[in-house]
């Protein structure tokens, strides 16, 4: 395979790919794609070159494949099937993207949610290893992804452990949300790995009689993350550990949390477009975005008003069902509420139902926009996370980046990244509560309201936000770290093995060269034996 360097690439030193199902800025249905996106530029800056690898679908606009060449086509077997693939290198943003591609399974609407899912991203795991075992050059790392690649640690410690150039290749595993593990029948996932009973055990793929991709990743890679250092303890324990808590305690040593950042180039208020107004700090200047929001969503248009911004997937996780308890009673402090976000049919519903009851004061948008969504952070007071759960959590970055308060459930990332303020002392940048409870959720939206209606206190708590440092620069350190150590185990693997094949090549010498002398030894004893 020919591989395609950019100029801007010399003097990188570490080569890394990451396996992942989606990568903003070309597809996108969650946090993930924010990450992926994200992340390779910064680790650029620390000598980090990473290659994004993410199957070529049906919804990435056709402006990212303009350029686009394909490297490569090869056949990739799933049980008895043989499927075409191609690979296609682009380059976005400073980054390099090779795309699998095959239309069968990837050029539909949407990214999951379909019946073959299971079939789809078994064959993106084989794909990708066909590309690995391929490529001229091998990186030094592969970070692998949530479920849609947790089989590549997997694949790469059996099927192709037989290549002596992937042994030196170490793995990453990295858990988005524990929540969702790519888990099938064991028939359907021996069938398309075409493996035997041995791979489906405890210590193996097995999972409660069935098999589970996610498990592959934390089974059989070497280092394993999430994205918070809550979230990574959290998940250690039976009420967060999704059957998998026992596994990750195992694993504990080779564990870490490393909290996400997000793109402040992306997400800047001072260059947003999607913005009425750009602005920095300026409270004046941030209001005109908040009439400009209420005006567009139907909001009776006051600046006075506090306005609570939700950008969700609508699920349970997302606390949802304490908000609808506590609706009736937070609606009577006089606020508004702007709802963007689609998922649970019946939180849309209820959604749907709170706008019909107080109109003018909620509004809601079912769905997937990105222009709405960054008005609404940029446009509210507040912004709410009541999770029950968050690994780690985006929008509570972004709207600290846009000057807009998180009220957040002290879980996971949620408790790394938002500081309590303390009118003590002064200290802090947001509003927290504990409990999974709608009372604790209520009484603090009061006591930020409270603060709200106090200008000079207000403006100090979003000036204590504005201090933070929302981006990368910290995390990918930590990452480069991460593959630096498994880098340096790997070289002295192979320098073990040096080592021992010269040892025993040197013994094997001296072994012949004592064997030769014996012989020289009895061939002159017998020369001079009398006949």
């Amino acid at each position: 395979m020919t591989v395609i360097r950019a100029q801007d690439r010399r003097g990188l030193t570490m080569k890394v790919w990451f396996a992942a199902s989606e990568a903003a800025p070309l597809v996108k249905t969650g946090g993930l794609a924010d990450v992926i996106g994200a992340l390779p530029k910064s680790l650029a800056k620390t000598g980090v070159e990473v290659t994004v690898v993410l199957p070529k679908y049906g919804d990435i606009p056709a402006e990212y494949m303009d350029g686009a060449v394909t490297l490569d086509t090869f056949r990739v077997s799933l049980g008895w099937r043989s499927q075409y693939c191609g690979l296609l290198e682009t380059e976005i943003g400073g980054i390099r993207y090779l795309l699998i591609d095959n239309e069968y399974y990837f050029k539909r609407g949407g990214l999951y949610g379909y019946g073959d899912d299971a079939e789809r991203f078994v064959f993106y795991a084989l794909a990708f290893m066909e590309a690995l075992r391929r490529t001229d050059e091998v990186p030094d790392l592969v970070h692998a992804h949530d479920w849609q690649a947790g089989l590549i640690p997997f694949l790469l410690r059996t099927r192709y452990s037989y290549l002596p150039k992937l042994r030196e290749v170490r793995t990453v595993y990295t858990i988005h949300n524990l929540m969702y593990q790519g888990v099938f029948s064991r028939e359907l996932l021996q069938d398309l790995l075409a493996v035997g009973d041995e791979m489906f055990t405890a210590d193996g793929l097995e999972f409660y009689g069935a098999g589970n991709c996610m498990k592959a990743g934390l089974r059989y890679a070497d280092k394993l993350t999430t994205v918070s250092p809550a979230y990574a303890e959290e998940i250690q324990s039976e009420p967060f550990g999704e059957k998998l808590d026992g596994l990750l305690r195992q694993r504990a040593d080779d564990l870490s949390g490393i909290v996400n950042g997000i793109d402040t180039d992306s997400y800047d208020p001072m260059t947003d477009p999607h913005l009425k107004a750009p602005f920095r700090s300026s409270l004046a200047k941030k209001r005109l975005n908040k009439t400009a929001l209420q005006q567009e969503l139907g909001l009776a248009v006051d600046g006075a008003i506090p306005l609570i911004g939700i950008v969700s997937r609508l699920v349970r996780q997302k606390g949802f069902d304490l908000l609808a308890e506590a609706l009736p009673q937070l609606m009577e402090e006089g606020v508004q509420l702007a709802v963007l976000g689609s998922g649970d049919p019946d939180i849309e519903a209820l959604l749907r139902e709170a706008e019909e009851r107080y109109p003018g004061r909620v509004a809601t948008w079912f769905g997937f926009n990105e222009g709405l969504a960054r008005r609404i952070y940029a446009g509210a007071d507040m912004f709410l996370m009541p999770s029950r759960f968050e690994p780690c959590g985006l929008s509570q970055l972004i709207s600290l980046r846009y000057r807009t308060v998180p009220v957040v459930r002290e879980t996971g990332g949620l408790r790394d990244t938002v500081t309590p303020y303390n009118e003590h002392t002064g200290d802090g940048d947001g509003f927290t509560f504990g409990p999974a409870a709608a009372h604790d959720l209520l009484y603090t939206v009061r006591r930020a309201i409270g603060f709200y209606g106090d200008r000079e206190t207000w403006q100090r708590i979003v000036a204590n936000g504005a201090k933070k440092d929302y981006g990368w620069d910290a995390s990918s350190k930590l990452y480069r770290d991460l593959y630096r150590s498994l880098a340096a185990k790997a070289e002295a693997a192979v320098d073990a093995e040096a080592d021992l094949k010269a040892d025993t090549e040197a013994d094997s010498k001296a072994e012949t060269a004592v064997e030769t002398e014996t012989e020289t030894e009895v061939d002159t004893k017998v020369a001079h034996m009398p006949m």
